[in-house]
């Protein structure tokens, strides 16, 4: 099934053309046609599963511009989601005339936000907190709300949000559609679905089947004193250009990015204790490339979409199977490979046990690389790109300035010295 199928709108088939998406993703095609009945939802889909379109078709076919007042609450955990949600929105609504898409979150000057509530909005994309202050100042009416979504349900939940979640939906229409999106379905949302939600239709799409097997998976068991130095003989083996490192605690993510600068790693970390200026100070350095590797606690990455992570890293272990997929799911996006690596300390093992009996995809366990087996790595690395090199490219003018300037023609001993020379530098 592609967009141009669907029943909605020609200018959010235009839209959608010009973000250069064509065919449904699995949750997409299960979740738009019955959003657009009208039906309630609730949808299990992992991070990275196309859900933002899965919601946002539904939601913009029904908005009826003339009026604009807030048509539509979008709840997300954090505010890097409610950016990320609400330029999705604007692209898809970039062809309906005069419509409005507004983020609202912390972090930012609540009285930008009420002008341009006041001025009118059709859609609201929020984190629960700011949403609450918004609606306590009298800059927020829910009165024509038609649609709300949760999205990442489950993370909102963990961070506490479940009471503001609970107090906004309580303060919407009976009649609204209420659209609920979580990686996971704990009890707690059940709960909130049994509440707020009528007859909702329950979409599962298991991404597990469709993404884990790009993904190449390796446990590395060791003590817990062989834990960073393996990270470090990790990064240099694989050539890891572009990281994401989990860790358990805030103080585990602290000990990592410090000793990692130590060894001159462009790295930088994250964590809850972070003003919301310094993680986005962090996150734009991630993005553009300015540090290639990233340490964060799993609530601080909560959100984050990153394109481009070739290497997930569990320094700890996480708590359990659903943990451990929704990290690994952040490398491998949009067709591409990727791999994650786990560091297995003796006091882990339990939990690596139950994670790797639930993986539907065989966790391969193998010893850490020595330090001889790094610059073996190094030099076949070098030696590879070399022969591509000689395999692809023209090198009559580099071979002639060799010829010329090195009479001796001892090609072999020279190939040694430029190895030599390049590992070095």
């Amino acid at each position: 099934m592609n967009f141009n199928d669907l029943n909605i709108p020609n200018e959010l088939k235009d839209s959608i053309n010009d973000m250069g998406f064509q065919k449904l993703t699995p949750i997409q095609k299960k979740a738009i046609p019955e959003a657009l009945k009208g039906l309630d939802l609730i949808g299990q889909a992992q991070t990275g599963s196309g859900k933002t379109l899965a919601f946002a078709i539904p939601v913009l076919s029904k908005i009826f511009l003339p009026d604009k007042s807030p048509q539509a609450i979008i709840l997300c955990p954090t505010r890097e989601l409610c950016m990320q949600v609400a330029d999705e929105v604007e692209k898809l609504g970039s062809k309906l005339k005069k419509f409005k898409v507004l983020a609202v979150y912390g972090g930012q000057p609540i009285g930008k936000q009420t002008r341009v509530l006041k001025k009118g909005v059709h859609v609201v994309v929020g984190t629960p907190g700011r949403v609450i202050d918004h609606i306590e100042r009298g800059n927020l009416e829910l009165i024509g709300v038609e649609s709300v979504v949760l999205d990442e349900a489950d993370e909102m939940l963990e961070m506490g949000f479940r009471q503001d979640i609970e107090t906004i939906l309580a303060k919407t229409p009976l009649q609204r559609q209420t659209l609920l999106f979580s990686a996971t379905i704990p009890s707690e949302i059940k709960q909130i679905a049994g509440k707020y939600q009528k007859n909702p239709k329950f979409i599962k799409i298991t991404d597990k089947k469709q993404n884990i097997p790009k993904i190449k998976q390796y446990a590395f068991k060791c003590s817990i004193k062989e834990k960073f130095d393996g990270l470090a003989r990790l990064i240099e083996a694989y050539g890891v250009n572009h990281a994401l490192i989990f860790c358990n605690t805030k103080k585990s993510v602290d000990y990592v990015a410090k000793h990692l600068k130590k060894q001159e790693f462009p790295v930088d970390s994250l964590h809850g204790d972070m003003t919301q200026k310094t993680r986005d100070k962090v996150m734009n350095k991630f993005r553009n490339g300015n540090i290639r590797i990233l340490v964060a606690t799993d609530v601080a990455a909560r959100g984050l979409d990153i394109d481009d992570v070739d290497v997930i890293v569990n320094y700890d272990v996480p708590q359990n199977h659903d943990d451990y997929i929704h990290r690994i799911g952040r490398t491998a996006r949009a067709g591409k490979n990727g791999m994650a690596f786990m560091l297995v300390s003796k006091d882990e093992h339990s939990r690596f046990n139950n994670i790797k009996k639930n993986n539907k995809v065989k966790i391969i366990e193998k010893e850490l690389p020595t330090h001889d087996e790094i610059n073996e790595i190094k030099n076949k690395q070098i030696l590879d790109n070399a022969r591509r090199h000689i395999e692809d490219d023209d090198l009559d003018d580099y071979v002639k300035v060799i010829r010329d300037n090195y009479p001796k023609k001892d090609y072999l001993k020279m190939a040694a010295g430029l190895l030599k020379m390049m590992r070095e530098n």
